[in-house]
């Protein structure tokens, strides 16, 4: 069963981010990221496209669809990155 990253800010908001997406995005100790501040916090869409585009494989992005699905939003209308197919190295 495939686990969907998440994370959780601890105390003074430390955020750990998950192995895999730290692998998939490159970002290893002493890499910068950005916190971008927005006046209406996380919109539905834009949470839509975390989801989306944080998916690691075919069945965390089957599990993203519905989870977008559930925030009342059709996947397909949402801009994102598909995970890389990751099931035949056949070329």
């Amino acid at each position: 069963m495939a686990t969907k990253p998440s994370t959780k800010v601890g105390k003074r908001g430390t955020v750990v981010i998950p192995a895999a997406t730290r692998r998939r995005y490159g970002i290893d100790e002493g890499t910068v990221l950005i916190v971008a501040e927005r006046d209406d916090g996380i919109s539905r869409e834009r949470k839509a496209e975390f989801l989306l585009s944080n998916a690691v494989d075919a069945a965390d992005y089957a599990q993203a669809v519905n989870d977008v699905r559930d925030l009342g939003l059709d996947p397909d209308l949402i801009p994102h990155a598909k995970p890389a197919d990751n099931g035949s190295d056949a070329d």
